[in-house]
C-alpha cells in the first residue's frame, strides 16, 4: 500500500514522501494515528492544500519536545522489582512500568513514547530512548533494583553482592559455625573436662 507521510518516520520517509508499506503497518499504525494518509490524488491534493499548516503545526510539536527533553537529560526512573540472587527478576519491565515510574517523579512520558526493543529482565542500569518527536530523542536510565537502597547503591556506580550467603552460618575465620554454638560459652563441659573431673573423684 502507499501512503503519504504527514510527518518524518524513522527508516521511512520524511513529511510529504509517498512511500510503500504492508497493509498491515498502514491499517494498524500509520492511518489510525494520523501519521500518513492513503496515497490518492484526492488525498495528496490535500496535502499539498494544507502543507503550510502541517509543517507550522510539526514545528510547534517539535519545540515542545525539545523543551521537555532538555528536562529529562539526565534523568533516571527507579523500577523496584523482585529478582533472583544472579539479578535475574521474577517477570521483566515494560514500557508501562517505564511510563509508570516516570510520571511518578512528574515527568510526562507516554509509554508509545518509549523505544524498548525488548523487556528489561535484569537488575541494574538500563539506558532507554524516549521519542518526544519524530525528530526529537532523548535518553533517560532505568534503575531496576530489589530495594531503594539498592537502586541508590546503584546510581553511585556501586556493584551490587547479589550471592546468597548467609553470614549468620560463619564466624570470622570463615568456617562454619555449630548449630549447638560454642561449648566453652554456654558453658557445657568437654569429654577431656570430664575425665579431669572424675580423676579427681577417685
Amino acid at each position: 500500500m502507499e501512503v503519504i507521510l504527514l510527518e518524518r518516520i524513522a527508516k521511512l520517509g520524511q513529511m510529504g514522501d509517498t512511500v510503500r508499506v504492508k497493509q498491515g503497518y498502514a491499517r494498524n499504525f500509520l492511518l489510525p494515528q494520523g501519521k500518513a494518509l492513503r496515497s490518492t490524488d484526492a488525498n495528496r491534493k490535500k496535502f499539498e492544500e494544507q502543507r503550510v499548516q502541517i509543517e507550522a503545526r510539526n514545528l510547534e510539536q517539535k519545540r515542545e519536545a525539545e523543551a521537555v527533553a532538555e528536562k529529562l537529560v539526565g534523568q533516571s526512573f527507579v523500577v523496584i522489582r523482585s529478582a533472583s540472587n544472579t539479578g535475574s527478576l521474577y517477570g521483566s519491565v515494560t514500557t508501562r512500568d517505564i511510563a509508570e515510574a516516570a510520571e511518578s517523579t512528574g515527568a510526562a512520558i507516554s509509554r508509545r513514547q518509549i523505544a524498548l526493543d525488548r523487556p528489561i529482565k535484569e537488575i541494574g542500569m538500563h539506558p532507554v530512548t524516549v521519542v518526544l518527536h519524530p525528530e526529537v530523542e532523548v535518553t533517560v536510565s532505568i534503575n531496576v533494583a530489589r530495594s531503594k537502597e539498592e537502586a541508590e547503591l546503584q546510581s553511585k556506580g556501586l556493584e551490587i553482592d547479589s550471592t546468597d550467603a548467609d553470614e549468620d552460618e560463619f564466624d570470622a575465620t570463615g568456617q562454619i559455625e555449630s548449630p549447638e554454638g560454642d561449648a566453652e560459652s554456654s558453658g557445657e563441659k568437654t569429654s577431656s573436662e570430664s575425665e579431669v573431673e572424675m580423676a579427681d573423684n577417685e
